[in-house]
């Protein structure tokens, strides 16, 4: 018994630890404990991991390494985890080690396969989240997707919000995603935004939103002059806006009221598009001085088109404006940034453009603002109790 003791406290287990798993002495050390340690060892598991496995699942202990551990690596490997991140997952998530082949992991990915994910997805879903593996179709899985179906978010986009973040399908569907769908409709989303607002910002599901929106709509209100109802569209265009810190929203209002914008101004132009919150500032900058010195436009064409600061100066505005300038064209911003570039090539083949070509929608794709914006969103500008990432959560490293 007190080899069996010292062993087990060698591995970075109390005797509180022992206590909560008595049944962890009666273990062999030669014959049960070494066996396992060595397999889990070759595999990869590392040495300062091995004290909260065998906190969180100390059965592996009397496990067999042929019966019992063997053809769960196996299936692990068989679902395209790689090699490298096996270990990674079984640090993360030891009580699959337990787990039957027939049982739930087999059905929980059959399921998710059968909703669209793709099969090349599986093993990196497994490797972020395993504990899918544990989640019972019937009772997690199914509600969540069919709640989602519920709010207009088609199955394939399900699945790619799981491909993507699959962490998404633990968030508590009663106490967790529910209320924050009902929180967002209270906060003046539309109903039919829902679906747009979640395939942009899943992680909108599961953060403690209800306060987070009053706390957001109260700093809209007082330093933007955004009404409650333009607060939804805000949110439905830039789900993200939830998480901005106030200090990045005060100093981006009072840079647009700086270039001389009025307040009644900046409110319009953030309602359009919220995304110039989360702009990198210097780059707004630049924008702006070519804006004012080099284009020399009036600023009410910024507070029709403010998605102007969200198109890059080199790549886009500087070379398109001066192919306008030798073409002798006088045009709207939206007509000069809001199409493809294909759209533009063929526009600079008129010799004049035409009343209805003018005519252009200041509208823009929030969908494709999102993506641009995405990479200048910069971290100090985030609610330091934000749950909001700019990254995705890769492989565990």
């Amino acid at each position: 018994m007190r080899e069996r003791v010292e062993f087990l406290h060698s591995l970075g287990l109390s005797n509180e630890d022992l206590a909560a798993y008595p049944l962890a002495l009666g273990c062999s050390v030669r014959k049960n404990m070494v066996p396992v340690l060595d397999y889990l060892g070759k595999l990869g598991v590392r040495q300062d991991a091995l004290p909260d496995l065998l906190r969180r699942y100390p059965q592996v202990l009397h496990a067999s390494v042929v019966v019992d551990l063997a053809p769960v690596v196996k299936y692990l490997q068989g679902m395209d985890v790689r090699p490298h991140d096996v270990p990674r997952v079984l640090e993360r998530y030891p009580e699959l080690l337990g787990f039957k082949l027939e049982g739930t992991m087999s059905t929980s990915i059959a399921y998710l396969v059968g909703i669209g994910v793709a099969r090349r997805q599986v093993g990196s879903v497994i490797t972020r989240f395993p504990e899918v593996l544990g989640m019972r179709v019937g009772k997690i899985i199914k509600p969540f997707v069919e709640h989602l179906e519920g709010i207009g978010l088609q199955r394939l986009a399900i699945a790619r919000i799981i491909e993507k973040k699959p962490y998404v399908l633990g968030f508590g569907l009663e106490d967790k995603v529910k209320p924050n769908s009902e929180a967002l409709l209270e906060f003046g989303v539309r109903k039919e935004a829902l679906a747009f607002i979640v395939a942009q910002y899943p992680d909108i599901l599961g953060i403690e939103l209800r306060d987070k929106l009053a706390t957001q709509q109260s700093l809209f209100e007082s330093s933007i002059l955004v009404s409650s109802e333009d607060f939804g569209r805000v949110i439905e265009r830039m789900p993200q806006a939830i998480s901005l810190g106030r200090t990045a929203v005060l100093k981006h209002v009072n840079f647009l009221t700086s270039c001389g914008f009025l307040l009644s101004q900046v409110s319009k132009m953030v309602v359009a598009c919220p995304q110039l919150l989360a702009l990198n500032m210097d780059i707004m900058k630049m924008s702006f001085e070519y804006f004012q010195n080099e284009m020399e436009r009036d600023l009410e064409e910024l507070v029709e088109f403010p998605a102007f600061f969200t198109y890059g100066l080199e790549s886009t505005v500087r070379p398109r404006h001066e192919m306008v300038a030798k073409k002798g064209f006088t045009c709207s911003l939206a007509w000069l940034l809001n199409c493809s570039d294909a759209k533009f090539d063929e526009r600079m083949k008129y010799d004049t453009i035409g009343i209805e070509e003018m005519e252009v929608d200041n509208s823009f794709d929030t969908n494709t603002l999102s993506e641009r914006v995405e990479d200048e969103v910069e971290d100090e500008d985030l609610d330091e109790d934000s749950d909001y990432d700019s990254t995705d959560d890769e492989f565990i490293e």
